[in-house]
């Protein structure tokens, strides 16, 4: 099984987009995470869907908004308010982790395969096979 990270962006359109994606998704729904991390010290967090491969395929895209939204145990932003809500739509919740800010990889590439293996490892997304 192949995983990719699809990055969306990180304003209000893209998780517009992303909760559009569980949507008109929904049997293919596999997955959702809240991805946070800090940099700074502040905290920001990265909303995350993944979806079933399509057919006979071993491609299982997740789509991802990036560490464009501050987060707060505490408060909760309207951007991850309309991804929970989209998700409870749908009867499903996202799995919050907490992982390193992605500014610490020289490149975005590698950041996602730290993801994946991450995902992979906790058995939240299929191995490699």
């Amino acid at each position: 099984m192949i995983q990719q990270f699809i990055e969306l962006g990180q304003g209000y359109g893209d998780v517009y987009e992303l909760c559009e994606l569980i949507q008109t998704n929904k049997v293919r729904f596999h997955e959702a995470f809240i991805f946070t991390s800090t940099k700074n010290e502040q905290t920001f967090c990265s909303l995350a869907v993944a979806f079933q491969p399509v057919g006979e395929s071993k491609f299982m895209p997740i789509y991802i908004c990036r560490e464009g939204i501050p987060y707060s145990a505490e408060k909760t932003t309207k951007r991850i308010t309309l991804f929970t809500d989209a998700l409870a739509s749908i009867d499903k919740k996202a799995t919050t982790l907490e992982v390193k800010h992605s500014s610490i990889f020289s490149e975005t590439n590698q950041f996602y395969q730290y993801l994946i293996g991450i995902l992979r490892m906790s058995r939240y997304i299929p191995p490699m096979q």
